[in-house]
């Protein structure tokens, strides 16, 4: 909990540093995204401490219910008319209440949630071809293909490394995991290339061994000049020059180069261990779960922290292709800084159940020495009296 409260603080002075300039721009109001993500993060934090004194073994029930309302806004933001679909000249988006929803951070966890439960329900069988991959990927389907048709190619590519971490963690039909997997990611492409041009450009403008920045994308181009113009230590807090209006999304997904142009690599270290750290103590807490179920969510949970925290940095030091995943904790974004935190609540009830699960093993070793070293007293009284006596 202290290394994630850590971490959002970190995230919140980097935000407001990134997007002052744009906000002042936007709104003539330099405080507008901050003041709003502060907001999210100050709700995200009281959520995140209701879910972790709930059970997350209720979670199970809730499974089905969670994945048709998940289908439900998914077909909804295809026929919604929110401006921030119509400018972006997408679907991703749909509004409730007057507050803006990103139904593609819901599908996350409806991945992780359905997932886990379906290897709790067929531990035995898990290992076959059927129970272990085929049925399992049934349901993610539909959800595929409401994120395709927006389209949305970054989420699925993250659904699916989230969703074949589990399995593979699970052991879930392992000896047929290669040929999937080489099978899926060979799809995966083909749909991906074979659509229209923009994905096609993406891949052109990545430049892996080349230092010809002229020929990357001009996200990818502004990005590395932030990183380097960064150095060791950086320009300083709320130094960067790239972010006046010179790289784009700079409070989204290229909100990383900010804080290294700002911070230098020390900052960037800093940012990179954290977030080990909180992957690392994720996973322990996964492993010492009570039941599978919960290990499952723990390994999907850190997984999809991982997964994104990987693929943001690969795309802005031009490791991977540009695509676009935000930086949990860090990006601005309501939806998915809420979602993030509601998983980590799951996380902390996790962790409290396999604690009291831990100390009331304890309690029992300690209640059974007791007892024996008390009979062992005993013993020793009524064989010799004081002479013998410990």
């Amino acid at each position: 909990m202290v290394t994630l409260l850590v971490i959002i603080a970190y995230g919140l002075v980097v935000l407001f540093s990134a997007s002052y300039s744009v906000s002042y721009q936007e709104s003539g109001d330099s405080f507008s995204q901050i003041r709003q993500q502060l907001g999210f993060a100050v709700a995200g934090v009281a959520i995140m401490f209701g879910i972790s004194f709930t059970d997350y073994r209720a979670l199970r029930h809730l499974t089905w219910y969670l994945y048709f309302f998940t289908l439900l806004l998914l077909a909804a933001a295809l026929f919604s008319n929110n401006p921030t679909n119509l400018s972006a000249k997408c679907y991703r988006w749909v509004e409730i209440a007057g507050v803006t929803f990103q139904p593609s951070e819901l599908a996350k966890f409806s991945t992780i949630l359905g997932t886990a439960a379906f290897v709790d329900a067929h531990q035995q069988q898990k290992g076959s071809l059927l129970y272990g991959i085929i049925l399992p990927t049934l349901p993610l389907i539909p959800t595929l293909f409401l994120i395709f048709r927006q389209p949305h190619y970054s989420a699925i590519i993250l659904i699916l490394m989230i969703y074949f971490t589990m399995l593979i963690c699970g052991g879930c039909g392992l000896k047929w995991m290669l040929p999937v997997l080489s099978v899926g990611v060979i799809g995966v492409v083909y749909m991906l290339t074979s659509q229209d041009n923009y994905v096609q450009t993406r891949l052109d403008g990545w430049t892996l061994f080349s230092s010809d920045t002229s020929t990357m994308t001009d996200q990818t181009e502004q990005s590395i000049y932030a990183i380097a113009s960064g150095g060791l230590f950086g320009l300083g807090i709320g130094n960067s020059r790239q972010k006046h209006q010179w790289l784009p999304e700079v409070t989204n997904d290229f909100i990383f180069p900010v804080l290294c142009e700002e911070l230098g690599f020390i900052g960037a270290l800093v940012c990179i261990l954290l977030f080990a750290a909180l992957i690392i103590q994720g996973i322990l807490i996964a492993m010492r779960s009570p039941d599978l179920f919960g290990s499952m969510l723990g390994v999907g949970i850190m997984g999809q922290i991982a997964w994104q925290v990987f693929c943001n940095i690969g795309v802005v030091t031009n490791t991977i292709p540009n695509t676009g995943i935000s930086l949990p904790f860090f990006s601005s974004g309501g939806t998915s800084l809420l979602m993030l935190l509601g998983e980590m609540g799951v996380m902390l009830s996790i962790s409290r159940v396999g604690n009291a699960r831990i100390e009331e093993r304890r309690r029992r070793k300690l209640e059974a020495f007791a007892k024996k070293l008390e009979h062992g007293t005993r013993s020793v009284y009524r064989r010799g009296g004081a002479a013998h006596s410990i």
